[in-house]
Parts: structure tokens; C-alpha cells; sequence
């Protein structure tokens, strides 16, 4: 999958990188590369099934693939 990202040197020097299409999924490095690796794994993790979802008592659970 690819996403867009957005990428601006926050007033403290730090890299701060969002995700547009994932609402909240923000990130930040010191470096631009270490910025852009820590939006891969914030990436990742909120893509990542929640468990709480999982456990729900009415309904099913199924897997999609886009």
C-alpha cells in the first residue's frame, strides 16, 4: 500500500509527518529519515486489527483486501 504523507520542521527542528487519509495517525523523527521510518511503523500499528473490534457479540468479523 502507499500513502500520501505529510511532512513540516516543527519549531523545535523535529520532522512532523501525518497521514491524511488515516485521521491521527501522526508521527515525528529528528531527521527527515528517521521521520519518515517512524510514519511507516505509526502506519502499521493503526492499520493493526483492534482487538476490542474483534470481540464484538453481535454480527461477524471478516477480512478484506484492498
Amino acid at each position: 500500500m502507499k500513502f500520501k504523507v505529510i511532512v513540516r520542521e516543527g519549531e523545535d527542528g523535529w520532522y512532523v509527518v501525518e497521514v491524511p487519509s488515516l485521521p491521527g495517525c501522526i508521527s515525528q523523527g529528528k531527521t527527515m529519515e528517521e521521520a519518515i521510518e517512524n510514519i511507516k511503523e505509526a502506519i502499521e500499528l493503526y492499520l493493526e486489527p483492534d482487538e476490542d473490534v474483534l470481540s464484538v457479540s453481535k454480527g461477524q468479523v471478516i477480512e478484506v483486501t484492498i
